[in-house]
């Protein structure tokens, strides 16, 4: 048994290896639309990823300054733009999000339009 698989992924492995060099054929003529389409999805990912990483971050340092009410402001980002909604205690508080906010890397503005203050 063990010898039957030895030869059957021994044949496995030689065929995949003998056919790379026709695959690159096939794909030739598309190549280019392969590639941008690929390297448009990759700009989405990327956006994605460094939008989620800013909410993240965001949230994370409203959450660990003692200076803010963390669980009181939502935090949402689209494009490095953050938006800001919620209720604070102060104006003064409300200024400290927005400041803290944009000083985070990746931030490219701050819309603070939602966030209220008690005040």
């Amino acid at each position: 048994m063990k010898q039957t698989f030895t030869k059957w992924t021994f044949a496995a492995v030689t065929a995949a290896a003998l056919s790379l060099p026709f695959a690159t054929g096939v794909y030739a003529d598309s190549s280019s639309q392969t590639m941008l389409a690929a390297s448009e999805t990759m700009d989405k990912a990327e956006e994605a990823v460094s939008d989620t990483w800013i909410t993240s971050k965001v949230k994370s340092t409203f959450l660990a300054d003692k200076n803010l009410s963390g669980m009181d402001i939502k935090v949402e980002t689209n494009k490095g733009v953050v938006a800001l909604s919620g209720m604070v205690k102060t104006d003064a508080e409300r200024d400290l999000a927005v400041e803290t906010a944009k000083n985070i890397k990746g931030v490219t503005a701050v819309s603070a339009d939602g966030l209220k203050s008690a005040e």
